[in-house]
């Protein structure tokens, strides 16, 4: 089994494929000699600029190939690089480059650096791979540097379900670590990307027919937008053979319409963190023998679930998931893992069941404790996303004199008018009565990004 540096994987590829599409976004198209050439290019110029290996190059651009041949390019130089977002608003992104302190930043247009050589470059490989930032969903990002070094099989599977010759349509947004990692997984191992410059649901489905799509990456969000598609009905998905998702909780109704629709063999859920410390995955066809499982400890990974004092529970009892894996996965920069002796945790709520599978709940700081009752939002967000007028939800407590906090709905209508009786009527029979929102808030706007996240400390 080959084990080559990811700089020489990219070259190896552009040797055996030249010609080939490697990345596609939109109009723009680099074949593997393409790629190979520019990104050797980039990286021969940022080396005489003063990049040396394990230094980090701070890319903060949407989806383009830019991204792509900036990533290379880092790869290339023995550097790592870190993608970043381009959203954030300014101080948070300097606060996040002062603990990066990055040796190259990228945030716009790449210099292609026509002028210099394309030939082949010293054989470096960092010791990092990639340095992400966290999802940010809650406080400011943490910078988060893999344990594995710049190095890779390129004959080896992203995963035992993604196609092993691959059209991957990439949905996500590459600064988020997710889409980044099976993104450029897949491009070391030989996948044609083609990289959506922002996602959308009739246009997701036209792709896959157009490129002939084998596999891709979704977030429940996504999965609601694609599923409530005008052009789903039309939709050819022949070549689709697996859909991975992760990143939130997936609503039941939600998971079962896929299942009917694409087969449970062809849909895939992953539960992990950016981290990386526990990876927990289940195929359609065990998740309808245990619907709302995420499935059981993969790549060498272990799961807990321990009350607040620590002591484990019991199977279908829910407490706080901890999880662990027989070596170093990552390492913050500038912050300080949740670890208690060797366990780590995502703040989730969970529970296993006698046979190991895991089912996961909303993060311990979500829940909404009112009257005495725990009420996890993602099951009223549930029940309110199957709402055919609500585009997405978002359910927080808020404070009240009377029942210490009260639940409290905010829901995107998209502008369809729906009045507070229609939703409440909504709920009204499939929801316990603790679980109803108490207040509501109808909006019109995107809640969500395209990764599914959200700031819940927003609308508390």
């Amino acid at each position: 089994m080959p084990d080559l540096s990811i700089s020489r994987a990219i070259t190896s590829w552009a040797e055996q494929r030249p010609d080939a599409v490697a990345v596609r976004c939109g109009d723009d198209v680099l074949t593997w000699r393409e790629l190979d050439q520019v990104s050797n290019r980039v990286a021969r110029r940022w080396r005489s600029a003063g990049l040396a290996v394990d230094d980090l190059v701070s890319v903060a651009l949407p989806n383009s190939t830019d991204v792509v041949v900036a990533c290379v390019a880092a790869w290339k130089a023995g550097a790592t690089p870190q993608p970043l977002s381009p959203r954030l608003g300014a101080a948070e992104r300097d606060a996040v480059l002062a603990l990066a302190a990055p040796a190259v930043v990228v945030a716009g247009p790449l210099d292609r650096c026509d002028g210099e050589s394309d030939a082949p470059l010293p054989d470096l490989a960092a010791s990092s791979w990639k340095a992400p930032t966290s999802s940010g969903s809650t406080g400011r990002p943490k910078i988060v540097r893999a344990a594995a070094p710049a190095r890779v099989d390129p004959e080896g599977r992203v995963a035992p379900f993604v196609p092993r010759e691959a059209v991957q349509l990439v949905a996500g947004p590459l600064f988020h670590a997710a889409p980044f990692v099976y993104a450029m997984r897949g491009l070391m191992t030989g996948h044609e990307l083609v990289v959506m410059p922002r996602f959308d649901a009739d246009e997701w489905l036209r792709l896959v027919a157009e490129h002939q799509v084998t596999w891709g990456m979704l977030v429940p969000t996504m999965m609601q937008r694609i599923w409530r598609a005008p052009s789903r009905g039309a939709a050819q998905l022949d070549s689709l053979e697996s859909v991975l998702h992760l990143g939130a909780r997936c609503p039941a109704w939600l998971k079962r319409a896929w299942l009917e629709w694409l087969g449970p063999e062809r849909v895939w859920e992953l539960y992990a963190g950016t981290e990386s410390q526990g990876l927990a995955l289940i195929g359609g066809t065990e998740w309808l023998e245990r619907p709302g499982s995420v499935g059981r400890p993969v790549g060498d990974s272990r799961f807990r679930v321990v009350r607040p004092d620590g002591s484990g529970c019991d199977p279908g009892e829910e407490g706080e998931v901890l999880m662990r894996r027989s070596g170093p996965t990552y390492a913050y920069v500038g912050a300080v893992p949740q670890v208690r002796d060797g366990w780590h945790t995502l703040g989730d709520s969970g529970h296993l069941d006698a046979d190991g599978f895991l089912w996961i709940g909303d993060r311990l700081d979500d829940v909404v404790v009112t009257g005495g009752v725990k009420v996890q939002p993602a099951d009223v967000e549930a029940v309110l996303d199957e709402h055919p007028a609500v585009r997405s939800s978002v359910v927080v407590g808020r404070d009240d004199d009377d029942l210490g906090q009260r639940v409290h709905a905010v829901v995107d209508t998209a502008g369809v008018a729906v009045g507070e009786a229609e939703l409440m009527a909504w709920v009204h029979d499939r929801l316990d009565p603790e679980k109803q929102p108490r207040s509501w808030q109808v909006v019109s706007e995107e809640l969500r990004s395209d990764t599914g996240k959200v700031r819940r400390s927003a609308w508390r």
